[in-house]
């Protein structure tokens, strides 16, 4: 199995031009930090001198995991139904900072056990399954259960953007998904599962030293079949990671902006970096997860987050979190004044 997405290379061909342009504002050279190298990938996606940047919508995946059944959370598959029905309701953090920063915000349930969920006006009932297999005894998902997922996500993506947005960031909900996060991690990145996992929900030293098992025993029992990205989703991820992957994919593929999350959305755009290295060219790292293993995989991309808040949330809230940031960048790209038309000299006295 294989992404079947066609991500082109953002142009550099402007490249020269963007640098110049940044330099010439009024500011000592580099003096806007991280915004500059944001204010410039921006402008690279959209190969233009003026960044125009629509409204950010957030969408939210959810699912449950069967790798539960190993005792890998220290809460049972029942919170991710009522934390969704709490995204529903306007109660948890992603809707505070939503409604903070006028951010519409979508919920997905991608593959949460038991009944239907009561309708919702932000709610999308696109299950594909209750929850994902138990991935030590047999793949996290069928090929075609991994496909169905992706496909929603990016059609779900293309219809966001179509709407009128221009970037998408994306959150997740899904008891067990940090264990399943790990394993698409050390199979991505060929490092030991005790170099991945971390205490997500909260678990304790013991049930670390478990999830290291557990990812341990689902690599070994699949390793023959892990040749690709997508066929390692399909594997060790989850329905709710698959749907994300395919938004994030779906998004580069028409060179708008992907706002990353923390840890376990990193997780699922490992899988589409490992089959399509070109999609790192569109993400904007929001933040480092204090989820231990989130610093390893960022330095393994060679990426810099925006924020360092000690996070460990999920649900996208780092991203939206950072979206200032990124209007700022554009912002000061678009409407900052250079030196030429405030008649300031870019030289310092002492080089006069």
């Amino acid at each position: 199995m294989r992404y079947s997405f066609n991500i082109a290379p953002a142009s550099r061909h402007m490249d020269a031009i963007i640098q110049q342009h940044i330099d010439g504002k009024t500011k000592p050279q580099g003096a806007l930090g991280q915004l500059e190298r944001v204010a410039a990938q921006l402008a690279r996606i959209q190969a233009s001198q003026n960044i125009q940047l629509g409204p950010l919508h957030h969408l939210v995946f959810a699912a449950d995991h069967g790798v539960c059944a190993q005792g890998v959370s220290p809460y049972p598959s029942e919170v991710t139904r009522q934390m969704v029905t709490n995204f529903c309701n306007g109660g948890a953090a992603i809707n505070v900072f939503c409604r903070q920063q006028d951010i519409n915000m979508t919920v997905v349930d991608a593959g949460i056990r038991g009944d239907s969920l009561p309708p919702h006006p932000n709610l999308l009932d696109h299950r594909i399954a209750e929850g994902t297999a138990d991935f030590t005894a047999e793949p996290a998902m069928t090929p075609e259960q991994c496909l169905s997922a992706v496909e929603f996500g990016a059609e779900l993506a293309r219809m966001k953007l179509a709407e009128g947005s221009s970037v998408l960031s994306f959150g997740e909900m899904g008891i067990g998904n940090t264990t399943a996060g790990a394993a698409l991690m050390a199979a991505c990145l060929k490092i030991p599962p005790h170099d991945c996992v971390g205490r997500g929900t909260g678990a304790n030293d013991a049930m670390l030293v478990h999830k290291a098992e557990v990812v341990e025993q689902a690599l070994v029992r699949h390793r023959d079949q892990l040749t690709s990205g997508a066929a390692i989703m399909q594997h060790l991820g989850g329905l709710e990671l698959a749907m994300m992957a395919g938004a994030m994919a779906a998004t580069a593929e028409v060179g708008k902006v992907i706002l990353v999350d923390g840890f376990l959305a990193s997780t699922a755009l490992l899988t589409l970096w490992r089959d399509h290295p070109a999609i790192l060219d569109y993400c904007v790292f929001s933040h480092l997860s204090v989820e231990k293993a989130h610093h390893s995989l960022l330095l393994a991309l060679d990426v810099e987050p925006l924020l360092q808040l000690d996070l460990r949330l999920g649900e996208g809230s780092g991203a939206v979190l950072a979206w200032p940031l990124v209007q700022a960048a554009a912002a000061f790209f678009n409407d900052m004044a250079s030196f030429a038309d405030a008649g300031v000299s870019e030289q310092a006295p002492d080089e006069a």
